[in-house]
């Protein structure tokens, strides 16, 4: 007996508040980060919980894409951390003034 569309859309929604909710409460630039994968693949569940449900492929070829995405994100993110930690010493998120003129 396969597992009902509302369950997966459930889980992802419980996904998807714990990572709102981490990107609003953390300061720490790696935890965010981690947050905001854990939102993208909540939403990566959602495509492939309707791609099933609809018997269409276009759903999981979209997560590929997402995750794609998300490594590069991910890559270029944790390259400006490094960056910024070797010129200030500090990755927390309410020192980091950098980008004002």
């Amino acid at each position: 007996m396969p597992i009902p569309l509302d369950y997966y859309l459930i889980l992802s929604a419980a996904l998807f508040t714990i990572g709102v909710v981490g990107v609003l409460i953390k300061r720490n630039p790696i935890v965010i980060f981690m947050c905001v994968e854990l939102m993208l693949n909540a939403v990566n569940l959602t495509f492939v919980a309707f791609s099933r449900y609809h018997s269409d492929i276009g759903g999981q070829m979209m997560v590929i894409f997402v995750m794609a995405v998300a490594a590069a994100e991910v890559a270029v993110g944790l390259g400006i951390l490094v960056s910024i930690f070797r010129n200030r010493a500090s990755i927390n998120v309410d020192e980091i003034d950098l980008m004002k003129g």
